[in-house]
């Protein structure tokens, strides 16, 4: 089952709140109860946003439970704990109705703020509700775009060099992740004639007695890579006496030379990447590219407020 929107979850977080025997509860203790309601996988519990800003299943709890306390169908009566209020008892079991009730009171909220603010209108502020993701869900969306995009770009640039050319880049790009480590020059191209069908060679030790062995391509998109260009490769490899191997291309691959590769049952390792891989990694790694715009998220520190007492009057 899919992860659960966050407008689906609150009813169910009602739920859990009007339980007899909930009093205050700490917000995180509602993942497990909630996830069964779901049937999430273990897997699914674990699913983190592409960016790493954390698990999304819980991120979406935690929205949930924020436009409900927006609505005032729960209390935070002290940080990181809630409970379910009158008004909250009044809606739970009837799911539209809750959902209706939020919209409005979120809405109402965010036209106060737009009324305050003389150069922002109404209809920009009040958008809050009106898909079913949460903000930063929008905001990782928003950037996912943008990667796209760019990537895109990225790759019919990479078509438009000359192959020597894409050798290089392709040499370079697995030096920048990391393989060869420490190794002074352990990236080279070799020659264009008579390469022997490997295109560049990382080593991996001091050595040189571990290497791995490049093969690079540079296709239109269009072409596939059939099993026949994957055979050579590997032939290549046990001319050179190794058993590493790296096969790149702008391109893609056939299902048999995927199939090719995965029954090597270890004899020899390959890795093929396309296209669409290999500018997701100079994406990624940041070859090439230059970083446009960094956003600060901050969120509070719990340990800074939580030490602080708390007046029981309020």
């Amino acid at each position: 089952m899919a992860i659960p929107k966050y407008n689906e979850i609150m009813p169910r977080v009602l739920d859990e709140l009007a339980k007899p025997n909930i009093d205050t509860i700490d917000w995180k203790s509602l993942e497990e109860p909630i996830a069964k309601v779901f049937k999430l996988s273990e897997e699914e519990l674990a699913t983190e946003y592409d960016t790493g800003n954390g698990r999304i299943f819980l991120d979406r709890i935690s929205w949930a439970l924020s436009y409900l306390s927006i609505a005032k169908l729960i209390e935070r009566p002290k940080r990181g704990h809630c409970t379910i209020t009158d008004a909250g008892r009044s809606l739970h079991g009837n799911d539209e109705a809750v959902l209706r009730y939020v919209k409005e009171k979120v809405a109402e909220r965010e036209a106060r703020k737009a009324e305050a603010r003389s150069n922002a209108s109404i209809e920009e502020e009040t958008t809050t509700l009106s898909s079913d993701i949460t903000p930063d869900e929008a905001m990782n969306q928003a950037a996912n775009k943008i990667r796209e995009s760019v990537c895109e770009d990225l790759l019919d640039t990479i078509i438009s060099k000359t192959p020597y050319e894409f050798e290089k880049l392709v040499v370079k790009l697995l030096d920048k992740m990391g393989y060869g480590g420490i190794v002074k020059d352990a990236a080279q191209v070799t020659q264009q004639s008579n390469d022997g069908g490997i295109d560049g060679i990382i080593k991996e030790d001091v050595l040189g007695l571990g290497r791995i062995h490049i093969q690079a391509k540079r296709y239109k998109r269009e072409n596939t890579i059939g099993r026949e260009d994957v055979q050579k490769f590997v032939g290549a490899l046990a001319v050179a006496q190794s058993n590493k191997g790296v096969f790149i291309t702008t391109s893609s691959y056939s299902k048999g030379a995927m199939e090719y590769v995965d029954n090597l049952n270890g004899s020899t390792n390959i890795v093929l990447i396309n296209g669409h891989k290999l500018v997701g990694y100079i994406y990624e790694y940041g070859l090439g590219m230059q970083t446009e715009q960094i956003v600060t998220i901050k969120r509070m520190d719990s340990d800074f407020w939580e030490q602080m007492q708390n007046d029981e009057r309020s």
